[in-house]
């Protein structure tokens, strides 16, 4: 039997933030999303460098579920622009530069002696994807970096660097390694004394076997949520896709990033898209949100997903984080924006598989 759900509709008259967050319409939004199992997660939202809202949604429906407010998530390809911010701290420390060659670092990669670090940066270095191999993700047992290297020798070149863009994360997983090599230590070390400590974050944190307080993926199959079964080995993604958040220290981060606390101020224009030039920057993405214009990153691993955005003219973040997803992150998130900014919405129907 189906069920079909009436589309709600939020009508307001004002297009532009205000300084007041309505949160009982966010709370309206949530409570749906939660009621109609929809998706689990959680969403903070910073004004000012403050949070001014938050969210947890859906964990109620899995009854085995246990979870508290340091419950972190995890958030995939969050974790290059972290990864970026890292390559750039060298940069202004004189121990790299943008125009470095590969071939100084991974000779053995094809077109290594005319890819820069900034190609592997803003994903123009013509690399592949090591985590797809023969058409699907291989990634979700542990391999060596030795059989990742071979694979992305093997996978060469798509085009000549600078020609176009391309998402890599063959590129990001390049620049972890250079970032090991140049601090002579492990990402996890590198992430925590440069980022993690200064910040303070208590909740923010690369990958390691025996973490806890982390959530699971889940999948909603037969009206019901799901461990998922199979899920990337996050061991082979470190740098990549591994770190694990709340989404209150994403929003730390990315604040502390645009307010210049963790680079100066010319090293985030070089990080930032170009303005109707550019969709992906040097380590972070323009998000178009009916023209209101966010930076920032997603992130996806097989069951979790994540968006951390930045509007600087309003100095607004979100930061949403799910290991439950039924409606795309992007939509979600659209969804979020308009109702930040007093825009109407409508809410998904719903029909109930039989």
């Amino acid at each position: 039997m189906k069920t079909s759900m009436a589309f709600l509709v939020f009508l307001v008259s004002n297009y532009f933030f205000s300084q007041t967050i309505h949160s009982e319409k966010l709370d309206n939004y949530f409570n749906y999303i939660e009621n109609n199992n929809l998706g689990v997660g959680r969403l903070s939202v910073f004004k000012n460098g403050k949070e001014v809202y938050a969210k947890s949604f859906g964990q109620k429906n899995i009854s085995e579920l246990i979870d508290d407010k340091n419950t972190r998530y995890q958030v995939g390809s969050v974790t290059k622009m972290m990864t970026a911010v890292l390559i750039f701290k060298l940069i202004e420390g004189k121990k790299l530069d943008l125009n470095d060659k590969l071939s100084a670092f991974y000779p053995e990669v094809p077109n290594s002696e005319l890819i820069t670090l900034k190609n592997l940066l803003e994903h123009t270095s013509g690399l592949g994807s090591y985590v797809v191999k023969d058409g699907e993700v291989w990634v979700t047992e542990k391999t060596t970096d030795r059989e990742i290297m071979e694979l992305i020798v093997k996978q060469g070149k798509s085009f000549e660097p600078g020609e176009k863009t391309a998402y890599s994360n063959s590129a990001y997983y390049l620049l972890t390694k250079i970032l090991e090599k140049k601090h002579n230590k492990p990402f996890h070390q590198i992430l925590y004394s440069e980022i993690i400590l200064p910040l303070r974050l208590k909740n923010l944190a690369s990958y390691k076997p025996d973490q806890k307080n982390v959530f699971l993926p889940y999948r909603y199959e037969n009206n019901s949520w799901t461990i998922l079964k199979k899920e990337i080995n996050l061991l082979n993604v470190i740098g990549v896709g591994d770190v694990s958040a709340t989404p209150y220290d994403l929003n730390i981060f990315i604040n502390s990033l645009f307010h210049n606390k963790i680079l100066k101020k010319e090293s985030m224009e070089l990080m930032q898209p170009k303005p109707g030039k550019e969709d992906w920057g040097r380590g972070m993405a323009v998000w178009n949100f009916n023209d209101l214009i966010f930076y920032g990153h997603g992130g996806d691993t097989l069951g979790s997903h994540a968006i951390l955005i930045y509007n600087k003219e309003d100095d607004l973040s979100i930061a949403y984080v799910t290991n439950g997803e039924r409606i795309k992150k992007e939509n979600f998130m659209q969804n979020v924006v308009d109702l930040l900014y007093n825009k109407e919405i409508k809410l998904p129907e719903i029909q109930d598989k039989p």
